[in-house]
């Protein structure tokens, strides 16, 4: 499992790159990188052990078989044709087995990881409910902006041609922009807790008439700290409603959100193995004021063809990414200090390829849905394990194998 890297930078200096490639590896020696526990405070509070693991590829697992596919569910030719159009096929579990119970008016309990195809599990029937019944208005709520991002981009697809619209509330953006979608009295609204809570509060967001509600992923809304703002949204949705609750997992604190939000649910639980176990994980131990040397050399290795970087810090995360563009390499990052507009314009440069590096501080490690990371490189050691999880969830998703590596100092 572990490796040996090639040094790609010749003695003379660094290394030169023609525009069309990540970076072109010189001749040199070769160097292992051997296996230590850290120096870096971080790395002292996470057993540094917890960071190498072969992914569990030889196990087999079950090809689930849906009962539907999407032309069988109840709902719109229209609707049908932009699921064909998005390029779905056939349902994941999740989408098989929530889809007729959200139709049918029930309230869910889904029980799934991300990356098993939850957004569409329930906007395709609350889309079908609101294109029977324009008057209808849904509340989506998630912890993060690129998720809540992600959301609205779903349903502008599924619901191409329907005539329905959406706001998003999402910090980083204007806020008298929302207001002004607000007032236009769109069927979705879609946000995170404190942005919905400044608008609840600006009143420019009345949630009486929202009978229609999905709170999503909402073990990582409790572990951001957001469980007194998720508590005082439900609290304001109408008793008459209909309630969709997705979480990874359901401890304690979430289990009590749950008793005020759903009624009679039925319970559709997919969650399968942990997503680290789809990932090869593995620690290099670095010399110091030689980290960016050795981050250059893993990037021009075969297979890192799209690839995350995760630092501590908003700074230090924007000064790698200038050194990264500056040696060739395409780069481009997302952080608390770039915009709403910035960041998303990063993630979609990513998804398609113009570039094939983002780098982020963890407030990316959380809600982001990109398909085929290669590898998750955790430049600086995360504060938590539970961080360290996150961060390595943006790769080996949807039961691919992914690779995730940690810089130990």
């Amino acid at each position: 499992m572990y490796k040996k890297f090639q040094n790609s930078r010749s003695s003379g200096g660094r290394s030169q790159f023609n525009s069309n490639s990540r970076g072109s590896a010189h001749s040199g020696p070769r160097r292992n990188f051997s296996r230590g526990s850290g120096r870096n405070n971080f790395a002292k509070a996470i057993d540094s052990s917890r960071f190498v693991s072969e992914a569990k590829t030889g196990e087999v697992q079950a090809v689930y078989v849906p009962v539907n596919n999407f032309l069988d569910f109840k709902i719109s030719e229209k609707l049908k044709q932009n699921i064909i159009d998005k390029g779905y096929t056939t349902p994941t579990q999740i989408q098989d087995e929530t889809i007729p119970y959200v139709l049918d008016g029930k309230d869910v309990i889904g029980i799934a990881n991300t990356g098993t195809g939850k957004t569409a599990a329930f906007l395709i029937p609350l889309i079908e409910k609101v294109y029977k019944n324009p008057v209808e208005k849904v509340l989506i709520v998630t912890p993060t902006r690129e998720l809540a991002f992600q959301i609205n981009e779903e349903l502008i697809a599924f619901s191409k041609g329907l005539n329905i619209s959406s706001v998003l509330c999402i910090g980083g953006s204007g806020m008298f922009r929302q207001v002004d979608r607000l007032r236009r009295n769109p069927q979705f609204v879609i946000g995170t807790p404190g942005r919905l809570k400044d608008h609840i509060q600006r009143k420019s967001l009345n949630l009486f008439n929202f009978r229609n509600v999905v709170l999503d992923e909402v073990d990582r809304m409790v572990d951001i700290g957001f469980i007194n703002d998720i508590r005082y949204i439900v609290s304001l949705l109408p008793a008459e409603r209909q309630s969709l609750f997705f979480s990874a997992t359901v401890d304690d604190r979430t289990r009590t959100i749950l008793a005020s939000f759903v009624k009679n649910p039925v319970t559709v639980s997919v969650r399968t193995a942990k997503t680290s176990e789809n990932i090869n994980q593995d620690i290099i131990k670095v010399k110091p004021g030689q980290k960016v040397d050795q981050l250059h050399d893993l990037l021009t290795q075969d297979g890192y063809d799209k690839v995350m970087i995760f630092g501590r810090t908003k700074w230090g995360i924007e000064k790698l990414t200038k050194i990264l563009i500056e040696r060739g390499f395409k780069a481009t990052a997302i952080h608390g200090n770039k915009s709403q507009g910035q960041r998303q314009a990063a993630i979609t440069q990513f998804k398609s390829g113009i570039v094939n590096v983002l780098l982020a501080t963890d407030v990316a490690s959380r809600g982001l849905d990109i398909d085929n990371v290669s590898h998750v490189i955790n430049y600086d050691v995360p504060a938590t394990h539970d961080d360290y999880v996150h961060r390595i969830g943006r790769t080996g998703r949807a039961g691919k194998v992914g690779s995730a590596v940690t810089f130990i100092e």
